[in-house]
């Protein structure tokens, strides 16, 4: 079972090189244009930042605090038990000025180094401590899952991965429906290689919306979370304004028809830091 249910608002906000003042500024005006859910990682060197950014958006009443989630995670250069535990507890200093942090994730399984389940063992225990409210991971495939669930009877709730219409991960997203596990989308946009797919274009001219707007409502309707990054003001707003169109079974089908296994990014399995 999971570890508890968790519902995640459709829409996040990244923030990978994000830091500094900037990088608050960039996650108020996030907020203020309705952003619910904020993805950091101890790796981006911005969970102050991120945090302050929150506060002050709380402070001024763009959002209540209860109605935001915040997220880390861990990297792998502080994986095992206790390292584990020492980074979450810095993750929760530079954060503490909202409170526990919503949604802790490991970061990258990192199998060849074989730490990960005393790693998720830490994250379990932070989140008993109060530290974390809900525990996940990113870039998990299926057989890393069920070694944590063997291991610990606690299944990540959830597991954040790329995807998008090149890499539509089918298989894994069915093993996380039937096993409680929310699916986020990161690299939703293909790193931005897939604005310039022409399938998307001309769904985007008939539908009157930009190539963000299609791919990030392709994610929606298929019931994913999905995490877009920008720091342009009006494609902030854009990219949160999806409500309003709706991909038809023949848009949808010739999005998914994209599906490839084209991975812009690492490989799970490959040893990051």
């Amino acid at each position: 079972m999971s570890d508890i249910t968790l519902t995640l608002p459709p829409i996040g906000f990244g923030t990978y090189a994000l830091r500094g003042r900037s990088g608050a500024d960039a996650v108020t005006s996030a907020i203020r244009n309705g952003y619910r859910l904020i993805d950091s990682a101890f790796s981006y060197e911005n969970e102050a930042s991120v945090a302050d950014g929150v506060a002050r958006a709380v402070d001024e009443g763009a959002a209540a605090r209860e109605d935001l989630i915040v997220t880390s995670k861990i990297p792998g250069r502080h994986f095992g038990y206790e390292p584990a535990l020492a980074a979450i507890e810095e993750s929760a200093a530079r954060m503490r000025v909202i409170g526990p942090i919503d949604l802790y994730l490991i970061h990258w399984p990192n199998p060849l180094q074989d730490k990960y389940v005393d790693t998720w063992r830490a994250l379990i225990e932070a989140r008993e401590r109060g530290l974390v409210r809900a525990i996940g991971v990113s870039n998990f495939l299926p057989g890393h899952i069920e070694r944590l669930e063997a291991a610990t009877g606690v299944l990540p709730a959830v597991n954040q991965i790329e995807l998008h219409p090149w890499l539509t991960q089918s298989e894994l997203r069915s093993m996380h429906a039937q096993m409680g596990i929310v699916t986020q989308s990161w690299s939703p946009l293909g790193r931005g290689r897939l604005l310039a797919e022409p399938t998307v274009m001309e769904i985007a001219e008939a539908l009157g919306a930009s190539p963000a707007q299609v791919i990030i409502r392709w994610h929606l309707q298929n019931s994913l979370v999905v995490i877009p990054k920008s720091t342009h003001r009006e494609r902030l707003a854009a990219n949160a304004d999806v409500f309003s169109i709706t991909l038809d079974d023949t848009q949808m089908a010739a999005l998914n028809a994209l599906d490839q296994g084209l991975r812009t990014g690492s490989h799970p399995d490959q040893i990051q830091v």
